[in-house]
């Protein structure tokens, strides 16, 4: 359904999750894909699979907090491919959940560096060449959490309405300049950072399954395609959406 030949893609927190599928399905459909992750050794791993599919893919091992090396990566992106036509702003963290007063305070100031700081820094030197370009399309990873609340997980959910708020405001500078800018905002997803909170935390998938009325965990390619679909042409009139892909959590 999707045709990303002679496109880039730069992806973030694509050793694992959503960003790997992303970064697969991305190739899948003709795309020269930098997967970006602090892991190295994965980020390496899910680059050289793609190649072994056949796909064209390169690593970039850094920590989104670090605003120079985000820099640093999206110049050797354009470097390496020429360009970069669409992006997806995926890397981020939650710590277990804690109550506001009892909250940490290292805690947060980390959750708001990768999943909010970062993702700034991510469109910041992403839209330097795509404006330049007059086109391009960039898709940052908000979350269910940030359209609603959850008790315990205040860190998590400020970062993530910023992402939303964020999004809306950069959709704004440059809907006029050939870029749009969306937001995904999935529900719980079967990735390797939920299965950790799963194996952690009493009750958790029973909480999931009344949460979405779908009745199951999401996969990651789901994720993937809406994304797909927000960089691609049959979304041009779309700008500043944060799109649920939920399994109807927000319906109710």
């Amino acid at each position: 359904m999707h045709d990303f030949r002679d496109k880039v893609a730069f992806v973030t927190g694509a050793g694992s999750g959503l960003g790997l599928a992303t970064a697969r399905a991305f190739a899948g459909a003709g795309a020269s894909v930098a997967l970006a992750d602090i892991d190295a050794e994965s980020v390496n791993d899910a680059a050289m699979s793609i190649r072994a599919d056949g796909g064209e893919a390169m690593a970039l091992a850094f920590d989104v907090a670090v605003e120079q090396d985000v820099g640093h990566a999206v110049q050797e992106t354009v470097d390496t491919y020429g360009r970069i036509d669409a992006a997806f702003n995926n890397a981020g963290l939650q710590y277990p959940p804690a109550e506001t007063a009892d909250a940490s305070g290292e805690h947060f100031d980390r959750v708001i560096a990768v999943n909010l700081r970062g993702m700034w820094s991510c469109m910041k030197y992403e839209l330097q060449h795509m404006r330049r370009q007059g086109a391009g399309a960039i898709v940052n990873c908000s979350s269910v959490c940030g359209l609603i609340g959850i008790p315990g997980r205040a860190d998590y959910h400020a970062s993530k309405h910023g992402v939303i708020g964020m999004t809306r405001t950069a959709a704004l500078e440059y809907a006029a300049q050939g870029v749009r800018i969306n937001a995904v905002c999935p529900g719980t997803i079967d990735t390797p950072m939920v299965r950790r909170i799963l194996d952690t935390e009493q009750g958790a998938m029973e909480g999931i399954l009344r949460n979405q009325p779908i009745g199951r965990l999401g996969q990651p390619e789901e994720v993937a395609e809406a994304v797909l679909w927000l960089c691609g042409p049959g979304s041009s009139f779309v700008i500043g959406h944060p799109l649920a892909v939920d399994g109807g959590w927000t319906a109710q």
